[in-house]
């Protein structure tokens, strides 16, 4: 069972579980989205106000690989709801006999971080390591990719405005890890047969400091960026601008708040090989054409 494999890092996960010879399953908000695999995958819809109108979905599943999560609060989706509805997603597969789970989490979660994404995301995987379910826990960062949003969008910003923004110094990090490595991780978790628990930090090869990430953007795409350090209100209030006219969150607040923390980075080895400066090399042409939008691949 993955959950949204019609979506972006869903997508990926499922093709390689697909040519791994996994029969796959999906809980979705938008069973009518296209269907990229010709009908392989088993289609059901998400019924958080009754968990047990879910439990068909699980029948004979052997794992469950989680992505569920909402970036920001809109009308009744809060962080709150979100980690009751994942709570019930888990209660779900581990009574219909599941017996591993592979879910994304974020790096630097914790409870007792003040930012609402960060401690509903420490919830949740105290709610996973609870279950008594054999399972792996992933924490990327920023996963980058030909539908990603992040990276996209500074590149959209650089293309089409003489100006970027820079809240701060500039100086907090980022370590992004690229859409396949991330995919893989996740499908050899699901592969991986043995028992307990474990946390896996998912970031590529390279850190960069948010200033230097623009001006690498800029430079590998062929356009010459001018960098303004401004106070982080001020770029924020850039974005609710851009937003109303995009009609988009371009970034929230908390994801501001988050970034200059240095929450978007941490130390240790690479568990994905790819080079964002190596990608955007490749996709120069295509990054950042076309704004990307939250709202319209969620909620539209």
């Amino acid at each position: 069972m993955v959950t949204g494999a019609f979506s972006y890092t869903g997508r990926y996960v499922t093709r390689l579980l697909l040519n791994r010879g996994w029969q796959v399953r999906t809980l979705t908000n938008h069973p009518g989205r296209r269907d990229s695999f010709g009908g392989a995958v088993d289609v059901f819809r998400y019924d958080f106000e009754h968990p047990e109108a879910m439990r068909a979905a699980f029948d004979g599943a052997t794992t469950l690989i989680n992505t569920y999560w909402i970036r920001f609060p809109r009308g009744q989706a809060t962080f709150e709801r979100a980690v009751g509805n994942s709570r019930a997603l888990i209660g779900v597969a581990r009574d219909a006999g599941v017996r591993r789970v592979v879910h994304v989490s974020i790096a630097n979660a914790s409870r007792e971080s003040p930012l609402a994404y960060y401690s509903g995301k420490a919830q949740v995987e105290d709610i996973v390591a609870a279950s008594g379910l054999a399972h792996t826990i992933l924490r990327p960062t920023v996963i980058f990719g030909a539908e990603d949003i992040l990276i996209n969008n500074i590149a959209w910003f650089v293309r089409h405005f003489p100006v970027f923004a820079v809240p701060g110094d500039g100086r907090y990090g980022l370590r992004p890890i690229y859409v396949e490595d991330m995919a893989r991780l996740i499908a050899d978790a699901a592969d991986d047969g043995g028992a307990g628990g474990q946390i896996v930090n998912a970031v590529g090869p390279e850190t960069f400091a948010f200033r230097e990430l623009v001006g690498r953007i800029a430079s590998l795409i062929g356009v010459r960026a001018r960098i303004a350090h401004v106070p982080p209100r001020v770029a924020y209030a850039g974005t609710r601008m851009t937003g109303w006219f995009v009609r988009d969150v371009v970034l929230t607040w908390e994801e501001y708040l988050g970034l200059m923390a240095n929450l978007l980075v941490v130390d240790g080895p690479a568990t994905g090989p790819t080079r964002l400066t190596q990608w955007l090399g490749d996709y120069r042409k295509q990054v950042g054409r076309y704004y990307a939008s939250e709202l319209e691949r969620h909620y539209r």
